[in-house]
């Protein structure tokens, strides 16, 4: 296991001196590169405000304490830059791509994307990685000679995690050698985008774990079906006996920060052999490699095994669905409203060439609360109380 930071930037490692640009020139700043500008653009602009709003699991209703959107994607971006300084990648671009990834987000999580699919389905669909992609490239409105905020293409490669083909071909049509082309080409993204991309699994995985016992909808007893979790929280309890007689909190807690640990280093450990067997001598030489951030088979195994457990106990919970089926029933009613009275819109929205389209970059950029709002103003309906889904408060 690398033991400590690397001094100087490798070769492969993006370099914000030689960035592939951003679709509208600009002058250079004068004390930040041009990752820092993006990161800072990000953290200024309203779409991230709006995720301290935004459902990561549980509604924004339920409790104050679990993670939202926000709180998430600040995790994302401590476990990247940690891992990126390790490595010697450009600590900056990691934590932009970080803060950004879930800017297109509906409220109510993947509920809500989904609704909101259902109801784009004649009108082009809708996806959160393409939508995050159209926040930055689009629909913030804060400079006086752009859309946007015309971030870096390596920044935007990092915030476009996937699409199909078809929307692919699409983007490379509109902007030849831009953020579609990868996928076109059947290329890669730089190493701080694949760094990313896993430290959102390990936030995820980790974090939703702490979020489903805290609210009382997982018995830490469940977890021992969980290899890797069932093996870290022996290991806590052999160094640490006290934790026999202490709330049982204070062993899930320890057994999650062994969880973090052993995935980070794992990753680590995994991706600077990978890279060093591949010895790519640039960014661009990484782009044309198979991914080389990744986990080791034992661990990529474990924590498929960690995915499947949250998704039958936590995400697919009664309690949890019971919420998410009232949720999609709000982006519905909100979307054949919105598409049929637009004047019931913000102004900038209303006049849009493609309604259907705005309507959904209207509802998608709404937090959970103000969705809410809007849907009992225009039906009379209030469909959530508070509480309404867990069967306690949080602790």
């Amino acid at each position: 296991m690398i033991s400590s930071p690397l001094v100087e930037r490798p070769p492969y490692a993006s370099d914000p001196a030689t960035s592939r640009g951003r679709r509208r020139s600009e002058p250079a700043a004068p004390t930040r590169t041009e990752f820092q500008r993006d990161r800072d653009r990000i953290v200024h602009s309203t779409a991230f405000r709006r995720l301290v709003y935004k459902t990561q699991v549980f509604l924004n209703h339920e409790g104050d304490l679990f993670r939202t959107r926000l709180t998430h994607s600040l995790e994302v971006a401590q476990l990247g830059r940690s891992v990126a300084r390790t490595m010697g990648l450009d600590e900056d671009l990691v934590e932009a791509i970080a803060l950004a990834h879930d800017l297109g987000h509906t409220p109510f999580g993947h509920a809500g994307q989904d609704a909101l699919d259902d109801c784009m389905h004649d009108h082009g669909g809708f996806e959160h990685n393409l939508q995050s992609l159209r926040v930055v490239d689009e629909l913030e409105l804060r400079y006086p000679e752009f859309d946007g905020l015309n971030l870096t293409l390596e920044t935007r490669e990092g915030i476009l995690k996937r699409v199909t083909l078809a929307q692919a071909r699409v983007l490379e049509e509109i902007e030849p050698g831009g953020v579609g082309h990868r996928f076109v080409a059947g290329l890669q993204p730089g190493l701080e985008a694949q760094l990313t991309n896993l430290a959102d699994e390990i936030a995820y995985n980790c974090h939703d774990v702490d979020d489903g016992v805290r609210s009382g909808l997982l018995d830490p007893a469940q977890l021992d079906d969980v290899p890797l979790y069932a093996r870290l929280r022996a290991e806590a309890l052999d160094a640490h006996p006290r934790l026999h007689a202490l709330p049982a909190r204070r062993l899930v807690h320890e057994t999650l920060r062994r969880m973090l640990s052993q995935m980070i280093y794992d990753l680590i450990d995994t991706s600077q052999a990978a890279i060093d067997a591949a010895a790519p001598a640039s960014p661009q030489a990484v782009r044309e490699l198979p991914l080389l951030m990744r986990f080791g088979a034992t661990m990529r195994h474990e924590s498929s095994e960690l995915k499947r457990f949250l998704f039958a106990n936590l995400y697919r919970h009664p309690a949890v669905t019971s919420t998410t089926d009232r949720a999609r029933e709000v982006v519905r009613a909100l979307f054949a409203i919105y598409l049929d009275r637009p004047s019931e819109m913000s102004d900038e929205f209303q006049h849009a060439v493609d309604r259907p389209r705005a309507v959904a970059d209207y509802i998608a950029g709404m937090t959970d609360r103000f969705a809410l709002k809007e849907h009992q103003r225009l039906t009379g309906e209030v469909l959530f109380g508070t509480w309404s889904s867990l069967g306690r408060a949080p602790t």
